[in-house]
């Protein structure tokens, strides 16, 4: 081990316990992300904070998610570093759930024509969501080894998504208003929702703090180092990491894949709800219906998927989920020919739809994070993770960038998925070129 990496303990036998805790730091988040991001509050807000009369509804949405997506891109690879260097991943963990939950819990404050504030809490919470997922996933080598790295995975997006499955049944137990008969209360009921949502992270975060351990320890002179002296060096192993691009050839290979795909697949989990409540008119409780048929497909895909890699790969498994996206979008664009043609109405049929994104969602996240993890250098895991958050983050950047104002130029969300199966196309060719994956070192 050389002398600049961080010193990590090797325990074999990691308890059961405390992979729950892990795995339960996916469920407090998938809690925020599916109410907050995809089912609830994105309709709430372009429907109501911005009002359904403007012209750049989508495209508001859109910058809030990508100002989001800027400061955790800007963060997403020193942080990684930070960890690795300062060997207290798990404060930082902790760190970014409560910057997630308390601007959620604010945005029990904000009402029509606050867009601002909407979107300036909004970027707070859902910065500090995708940061907290590059911690989250650091620790993913120091709890699994090679062998069930994509199991474990696995059971972590499995129990992920009953997060977000409890927390939709906790705020349809609260929105039972409907807008057009009591907009004031409709209102009201979704602000308290947000502030439910807050609460909830922290709540379902509670066997993460208490279980998980923090194995990783500081390199050799970065004990006691201040802030900026690991900001600087952070800073300077970033730029190491990408010009030794040759020598991490297949993770940055996936990466690029990954931004593609990925810019197909963030496009339809932050218009989900909005489309299903504009074009389909679904209510709350039509939402919730659908979100709980993607949250337990997602369970049940996560899972299988990663039971299946030990026949398939890792690298097959994400090409077959990316064929499940491919057809779910498709069928989208097509909505409401293939109702006709099956006899039955493009609301009905959009819940059949919402079933196969679930089995791609939960599946394509886990593999990927479990791709990274076979990818990782020996104590830079942290580092690695946070160059796939940044991947991550120039996907988001890309597809709401050309996304939300294509929607509000063509006036349809529909029209502007044929742009997502272009991005999945790219992404799958670009994923199929990477030879079968090797830790590199």
């Amino acid at each position: 081990m050389k002398s600049n990496e961080v010193k990590e303990v090797s325990e074999k036998n990691v308890s059961k316990r405390e992979i729950f805790g892990w795995a339960m730091f996916d469920f407090s988040n998938s809690g925020y992300t599916t109410v907050v991001i995809t089912a609830i509050y994105g309709g709430i807000f372009t429907e109501y904070i911005v009002g359904s009369e403007s012209n750049l509804k989508d495209t508001y949405w859109s910058f809030s998610i990508i100002l989001a997506t800027l400061m955790a891109l800007v963060l997403s690879p020193l942080v990684g570093a930070l960890c690795d260097l300062h060997g207290k991943k798990k404060k930082y963990l902790v760190g970014t759930c409560i910057l997630t939950a308390l601007p959620t819990a604010l945005l029990y404050f904000v009402g029509p024509g606050q867009i601002w504030t909407a979107i300036f809490l909004l970027a707070i919470s859902h910065a500090s969501f995708m940061l907290s997922e590059n911690f989250c996933g650091s620790f993913l080598p120091d709890l699994a080894t090679e062998k069930n790295m994509a199991k474990v995975s696995g059971i972590g997006w499995g129990i992920g998504y009953f997060g977000g499955l409890v927390n939709l049944i906790l705020v349809q137990l609260i929105v039972t208003s409907k807008p057009e008969k009591d907009l004031e209360l409709f209102l009201s009921e979704n602000q308290l929702a947000m502030l439910l949502t807050g609460v909830f992270v922290i709540v379902a975060a509670l066997p993460t703090m208490i279980f998980l351990k923090d194995r990783s320890r500081p390199v050799s002179g970065y004990e006691n180092a201040s802030m900026g002296d690991l900001f600087k060096a952070g800073l300077k192993r970033t730029v190491t990491t990408f010009r030794e691009a040759k020598e991490h050839k297949n993770l940055f290979s996936f990466l690029w894949a990954f931004v593609f795909y990925y810019a197909g697949l963030s496009a339809t989990i932050n218009f989900a709800g909005i489309f299903a409540r504009r074009e389909l008119k679904f209510e709350t409780g039509d939402l919730v219906i659908m979100f709980l048929c993607i949250q337990l497909s997602a369970a049940v895909g996560s899972y299988f998927f990663g039971l299946l890699e030990k026949k398939t790969g890792i690298k097959n498994n994400i090409l077959w989920t990316l064929v499940l996206w491919f057809v779910s979008i498709f069928a989208i664009v097509i909505l409401d020919p293939i109702s006709s043609l099956l006899g039955v109405g493009p609301k009905q049929f959009f819940f059949f739809v919402s079933i196969i994104v679930g089995l791609g969602l939960g599946a394509t996240q886990s593999s990927s994070r479990a791709f990274v993890g076979m990818l990782c250098p020996p104590g830079r895991s942290a580092e690695m993770f946070g160059l796939w958050g940044m991947a991550n983050r120039i996907a988001v950047l890309f597809s709401m960038a050309t996304f939300g104002p294509l929607s509000d130029y063509l006036g349809s969300i529909k029209g502007a998925c044929v742009l997502l199966l272009f991005y999945l196309i790219a992404g799958a060719w670009l994923l199929w070129k990477i030879p079968t994956a090797k830790k590199e070192g």
